[in-house]
């Protein structure tokens, strides 16, 4: 590892606090947004749509650690493996569980555990950044530019 990326991984310790084996608990009761008809699956419109537990995976995993971060930084999602495996019917409570894995600088890996009100319905893995939000932003519209050079 180069001199400049342990100074990277060192420089993000002392940004953030957080703890290999950290939690937190997220719910929501399954309405008609949820359901796979809303994400285009005509033929289930009872059921809970898999980009809806990947959302509330996302969402709880965005709140276990953001509010942690000083003014200035967020994490940003970089990669999510979700397993959906059991149906969840329209009206039912989904309680999604987010625990900090591993820690690796400014990556943070969270594994994530989803149920229902009968058992478990799904499980993934999720890896989130911490970014400076400024700087994020900045590259961002640097990449726009590129979509309009002549403006």
């Amino acid at each position: 590892m180069s001199e400049l990326a342990r100074g990277r991984m060192d420089s993000m310790d002392k940004i953030h606090d957080f703890k290999v084996g950290e939690t937190f608990t997220i719910q929501k009761k399954v309405t008609e947004d949820d359901t796979a008809l809303n994400y285009g699956s005509g033929m289930l419109e009872n059921l809970f749509a898999t980009p809806s537990l990947v959302a509330l995976m996302i969402e709880a995993s965005s709140k276990l650690m953001d509010g942690q971060l000083p003014e200035g930084y967020i994490t940003v999602g970089r990669k999510a493996m979700v397993e959906h495996n059991k149906p969840t019917v329209l009206g039912e409570t989904v309680s999604v569980k987010v625990t900090i894995g591993e820690i690796i600088g400014s990556i943070v890996m969270i594994e994530m555990v989803a149920y229902d009100e009968v058992g478990e319905i799904g499980k993934g893995h999720h890896e989130r950044v911490i970014v400076n939000k400024q700087s994020l932003l900045d590259r961002a519209n640097k990449r726009e530019e590129k979509l309009h050079p002549y403006e």
